[in-house]
């Protein structure tokens, strides 16, 4: 299981919401590469980075930024936030982004992911089902539609998306505990292709994934906070995995 670092970017800065709350911003850096490239440092296998900007607006709001992470990083880049076109799913591919997140098409234009998976490659495509009691928020969580995320993930998987982010918006920056039982439930339906997101507050938390059986687990306002350090829950993961295959 890989354990993914979060940036989240607004107005060139690394910060994190509390719930998805664009008024409950926090602050941790105003260079995020150097954020990335600390992460990096201390053995993250993968970035995950947000542009808030973006996935508010419907257009991305820090590509420069997003631009220099990519060129910057040695490992894989993965952006969401804001893709809602074929054409900036390219532009981010160009500037270095490894995978693209999409989140709001999956709801409102599910063709438009199918004709992602097909002309950019499965490979480069990730779903982001975020979920609040169970059914899938929109533009920057703003918006709640009626979609059951368990729903939205097999109808991406018929699509040919076969990587997904599953985000429990209430327990999200909030440092409580992730949805343990709807990630089952997804990791389920997509053994070896769900990451989970939300409330991973302590080491524990990605042990317990781990055994899940997830594809991997961001981790953001812990690893900012210093409620979790990278190396050490590397090392924990890594050991879960050996003990699982003896």
């Amino acid at each position: 299981m890989e354990v993914i670092p979060a940036i989240d970017l607004r107005g060139g800065k690394c910060v994190r919401l509390y719930q998805g709350d664009y008024a409950r911003e926090q602050v941790f850096s105003d260079d995020p590469v150097s954020v990335a490239m600390r992460w990096q440092q201390e053995g993250a296998p993968r970035l995950h980075v947000v542009d808030l900007d973006g996935a508010a607006e419907g257009s991305p709001g820090n590509l420069a930024v997003i631009g220099r992470i990519a060129k910057s990083a040695a490992i894989p880049v993965q952006v969401g936030g804001g893709i809602r076109t074929l054409a900036t799913a390219r532009r981010l591919l160009k500037l270095g982004v490894d995978r693209v997140v999409l989140g709001t098409v999956a709801v409102e234009k599910p063709a438009l992911v199918r004709q992602a998976v097909e002309r950019l490659g499965a490979d480069r495509i990730v779903v982001a089902l975020d979920a609040r009691d169970g059914k899938v928020a929109i533009k920057g969580w703003r918006e709640q539609s009626s979609v059951d995320a368990l729903d939205l993930l097999r109808q991406m998987q018929a699509a040919g998306v076969r990587v997904f982010i599953y985000t429990d918006i209430a327990r999200d920056g909030t440092m409580t505990e992730p949805n343990f039982t709807a990630i089952a439930r997804m990791a389920r339906q997509a053994p070896g292709q769900v990451i989970a997101s939300g409330g991973i507050s302590r080491e524990e938390h990605l042990v317990r994934l781990a055994r899940l059986g997830v594809a991997g687990a961001i981790v953001g306002k812990a690893l900012y906070t210093g409620g979790i350090m990278l190396p050490s829950a590397l090392a924990a993961v890594s050991a879960t995995r050996r003990t699982a295959k003896r």
